[in-house]
């Protein structure tokens, strides 16, 4: 074939973003994947999980529609038919992705690659190609514990592989995987425990989001048992029990659900011997360009350990090919402003730093504005969650550098937001724009 540019070694969010993104600068690509495309996000990820949420927002509305006078009863969910819908659509997605890099003229090798020779990939069954520039965007992989038992949980991709929903459920782990999955498992109809080594789940968030995720889970009926370490899992007849350090013995689950991490995908790779230098948990490290520490190979996405989103990867794979092959040599992805969204129930919207991240970075020069209130959706209903909403302010001028929202249309709302924010916006910045009433997101432009 002629010659190649650039080789990319996985076919998820990142390596397709980086790919095409060349492919439009002119590069030749060759783009290697062995597993159907769009990576986690895609076939075990973003997509199919959101799905499923948005199932379990159909239970909760369904509940709530009688508050607004529907005679409406909710009288079973056919959880195969809901994933047989949701894999297919999945599938099509699939379809999609190798249709785009068709069209983009990048060529699509259904191998694994390992790194043979500088500037050199050699793929499962042999082949070989060479080019300048590779990019490793192999993502990552959720991790089990090392303990008794492990083996009769699943991990986050084995709930997609769930054909019936579950009585019972436990999930260990107190991060975003492990709060999303509680809160749809809860709103279908399952019983959820979750347990959680620390004394809150999302403790990388800021604190009041815990805080108040805590009490929707309370007022759901998800049990939360923080302080709660496992030490191992047996079957009891058909259910599993755990045990917990301490003493602890809980039984009667039909599904256990381990959420305690994930892994770069690394292995098989010919880093070493490519002399590419991996940090402390094994990720590939990179500089502020996704270099890696041999010229010519890069990395992106959450092989790299650095904010392990969709949309990160997309964004710095994406700028990767804008200065490798678009002339735009200073072109590079800010990690420091970086909007995420966890969906629970509610939903859960942040972006930027935390009050006690501010207060450590800014010191006393930190101002913090708080809100919280029943949505008018929710001036009907029985139920009254409230919404909770905060923004941290630094420096005398009042810059917006952390907003906050748990409630329901977090999700949506947090975007503009956040272009907000990446602009610089001040508090008075905020209370300068016009309210648009009734809505959540006013609070945010009439905060005191």
């Amino acid at each position: 074939m002629s010659a190649i540019d650039l080789i990319v070694i996985g076919g998820g969010s990142g390596g397709l973003a980086g790919a095409q993104r060349a492919a439009e600068h002119g590069a030749r690509v060759v783009l290697l994947e062995p597993k159907p495309l769009g990576g986690t996000c895609v076939n075990v990820g973003c997509v199919p999980k959101k799905i499923m949420w948005n199932a379990a927002e159909l239970a909760r509305g369904i509940a709530a529609a009688e508050s607004y006078g529907f005679d409406v009863r909710l009288e079973g969910q056919d959880f195969a038919a809901l994933k047989s819908a949701r894999d297919a659509y999945v599938r099509r997605l699939n379809g999609i992705y190798a249709g785009n890099l068709e069209k983009k003229g990048i060529r699509h090798i259904a191998s694994a690659g390992r790194i043979s020779a500088p500037g050199e990939v050699t793929t499962g069954d042999g082949q070989r190609f060479s080019a300048p520039h590779i990019v490793i965007a192999t993502g990552g992989r959720p991790i089990r514990p090392e303990l008794p038992g492990a083996e009769l949980g699943l991990d986050s991709d084995g709930f997609f592989a769930l054909d019936a929903l579950p009585q019972r459920v436990a999930i260990v782990g107190s991060g975003y995987i492990a709060v999303e999955l509680a809160g749809i498992f809860n709103a279908l109809g399952s019983r959820v425990s979750v347990f959680a080594r620390r004394d809150r789940v999302l403790r990388s968030f800021d604190a009041m989001l815990s805080e108040a995720l805590h009490d929707h889970w309370a007022a759901a009926g998800i049990d939360l048992m923080t302080g709660s370490d496992v030490k191992a899992v047996e079957h009891a007849g058909e259910r599993l029990t755990i045990a917990t350090k301490g003493g602890g013995k809980h039984e009667g689950f039909d599904c256990l659900v381990w959420a305690v991490g994930r892994a770069p995908n690394t292995a098989g790779l010919g880093l070493e011997a490519a002399g590419v230098a991996l940090g402390d948990s094994g990720e590939i490290a990179v500089d502020e360009y996704q270099n890696t520490s041999t010229r010519g190979i890069y990395s992106v996405g959450d092989v790299t350990g650095k904010a392990e989103l969709t949309p990160v990867a997309i964004a710095a794979a994406r700028r990767l090919s804008d200065r490798l092959f678009g002339g735009q040599k200073d072109r590079k992805l800010s990690y420091e402003l970086i909007p995420t969204v966890v969906f629970a129930h509610p939903p859960i919207g942040t972006v930027g730093l935390s009050e006690e991240a501010a207060r450590e970075r800014y010191g006393s020069d930190v101002r913090v504005y708080r809100t919280s209130f029943v949505g008018l959706f929710n001036a009907l209903t029985q139920e009254k969650p409230r919404t909770s909403m905060k923004l941290v302010c630094a420096g005398k001028d009042e810059r917006v550098v952390g907003c906050h929202i748990i409630g329901a249309g977090a999700d949506e709302m947090l975007q503009g937001f956040a272009v907000a924010m990446t602009a610089g916006a001040r508090k008075q910045d905020f209370d300068d724009t016009l309210a648009i009433h009734p809505t959540s997101a006013e609070e945010l432009v009439t905060m005191r």
